[in-house]
């Protein structure tokens, strides 16, 4: 199998991809044109990126089979284009899940100690011990999240250890407010960290003291945390986003900032450069950096040990398909057809037999969308189950059962 990898990887998923039989193409430089060019010049089976974006041009390439964001988020692929040409998009979840957790929390401590602020003072020859004092601690304060996968677990977590409080929003647990969260190796009997879900996002921006955002952009996700939500933070509180930029409005965050004190620390930004090192231009931060908004330039999963865990899981991934036909984590597969009914056929395990029924479907005008054929033991007969998008007529389950002797019984269920 040919692997093209069109971005920066580690060497250990370099090594780990040729030890599993693949011929690796790095190239980390291929963008745009030139990579959609590279993908059908080398015949490339399989694609890993990480920042590079996948467009629907890419997807022409006709050996193109895999890609894989080596990385948690999918969005800078054209996921949709993809599926139309039957490409599976498959990432690496929860391995930088305490790279980012450790940045947010990096992120909180700098903006109550105002970290960055004494180390400025202090290399342009200014000791200011009476400003630099006056901080607020993080024992009894209470920590917002929004949304509750694996990185906000993490964040979670390491909050405890620092006395905090929680309150929690995520659309797994609506409906379920009294979700034992231990199950997620959160502490909920300690006296010293109180734990709470909330209802909606704007009940977490209500209690919170700090407001931490770990949600994937959707529709549904995008400007969540809006001028309304914003509102209803207290004045001179922190939020704080390694997510997606998207997910903040960020015109709205400018005048929160402005007019409510609200301290920010973010790790994701509009309209980020695409190279490694560009000139960025970030308003927020121009007009309101000093004291109220700290920033990183993108790095929340940039720890060699996420990278190395990205590594792996990448070369398992591709291992796994060249080895079975099975990708793990795969984002793109339907999680409902257009399957109404579904046609058990019985019948001798003999060569041919399906065909004779696939071929009758055909005729029909009928899709499969979805089979699976089990052998009995022994291999003599089997049993196919054959997901149509609409029944036959029985004109046509006659001409099934007529199609082949080895055909022993056959059903019809709606689904």
């Amino acid at each position: 199998m040919k692997v093209l990898i069109a971005d920066q990887f580690e060497q250990s998923g370099r090594d780990g991809l040729a030890a599993a039989g693949c011929d690796v193409v790095f190239d980390p430089a291929l963008k745009d044109d030139a990579l959609a060019e590279a993908l059908v010049a080398t015949g490339a089976e399989c694609l890993v990126v990480r920042s590079t974006k996948v467009t629907a041009a890419m997807m022409e390439s006709p050996s193109l089979a895999l890609i894989v964001r080596a990385g948690a988020g999918y969005n800078t692929i054209d996921v949709a284009a993809a599926s139309a040409h039957g490409v599976y998009v498959s990432n690496c979840p929860g391995k930088n899940a305490v790279a980012v957790a450790e940045l947010a929390m990096g992120l909180i401590l700098a903006l109550d100690r105002r970290i960055p602020d004494n180390t400025a003072a202090l290399v342009a020859g200014q000791w200011n011990k009476k400003e630099f004092s006056k901080a607020a601690g993080l024992s009894g304060r209470t920590l917002g999240l929004l949304g509750f996968g694996s990185i906000a677990q993490e964040v979670a977590r390491r909050a405890q250890a620092f006395g905090m409080h929680l309150v929690v929003w995520s659309r797994r647990f609506e409906g379920q407010p009294d979700t034992d969260l231990r199950a997620y190796g959160i502490d909920t009997a300690g006296r010293a960290s109180s734990v709470t879900i909330a209802a909606s996002p704007a009940a977490v921006a209500e209690a919170a003291d700090i407001l931490s955002v770990h949600l994937a952009l959707a529709a549904d996700t995008r400007n969540l945390v809006n001028a309304d939500l914003l509102g209803r933070l207290k004045p001179g509180a922190m939020l704080v986003n390694t997510a997606r930029a998207e997910v903040v409005d960020h015109e709205a965050l400018a005048v929160a900032v402005r007019e409510r004190g609200l301290r920010v620390g973010l790790d994701v930004y509009p309209d980020e450069p695409a190279a490694a090192a560009a000139e960025f231009d970030f308003a927020l931060a121009r007009d309101h950096g000093t004291g109220l908004l700290y920033g990183t330039h993108h790095i929340g999963a940039s720890t060699e040990q996420a990278q190395e865990a990205i590594a792996a899981e990448t070369v398992r991934i591709v291992r796994s398909f060249r080895e079975t036909g099975r990708v793990p984590n795969v984002v793109n597969l339907a999680r409902q057809t257009p399957a109404s009914h579904t046609l058990v056929v019985r019948h001798k395990d003999k060569p041919g037999v399906l065909a004779g029924v696939f071929a009758e479907l055909g005729r029909g005008g009928i899709n499969a969308q979805e089979t699976e054929n089990i052998v009995f033991e022994g291999a003599a007969a089997a049993v196919a189950r054959i997901n149509v998008d609409h029944a036959p007529a029985e004109a046509q389950l006659d001409a099934i059962r007529r199609a082949d002797a080895n055909i022993i019984s056959l059903q019809l269920v709606a689904i």
